[in-house]
């Protein structure tokens, strides 16, 4: 599949300093291959149940966003890069509008009465 993420080289290689190192047991399988399926899975918005084979079993990919969130690992890297990056020279704001058919907005039918 083309349209896979991968970490390059450059990039990981700034990054896996901030990962943690306390492996205990059986060794952690591939930083790079685990948080590239990370990325991967949010930016397609997929389920992990869906992660491309390539990425290693979806299971791993799972157990890894969840510990790592709970330890705020990702947090604690993203403020690192940002740190890192300084200030910006633009910013841009986005935002979406939902639509939404008027009868949605309350569960009366046409000239109905609503529920006390």
């Amino acid at each position: 599949m083309s349209n896979l993420f991968w970490f390059s080289e450059k990039q990981f290689a700034k990054i896996q300093p901030l990962l943690p190192n306390d492996v205990r047991g059986v060794p952690r399988v591939d930083d790079r291959r685990v948080l590239s399926g990370i990325i991967h899975v949010i930016k397609h918005g997929l389920r992990w149940s869906d992660c491309p084979a390539e990425y290693g079993p979806a299971k791993t990919i799972y157990n890894r966003y969840a510990r790592w969130s709970e330890k705020g690992v990702f947090a604690r890297l993203f403020a690192a890069l940002v740190a890192e990056a300084g200030a910006p020279d633009s910013l841009a704001l986005d935002s979406t509008h939902i639509k939404v058919h008027r009868t949605a907005t309350s569960g009366r039918k046409k000239g109905g009465q609503t529920a006390p």
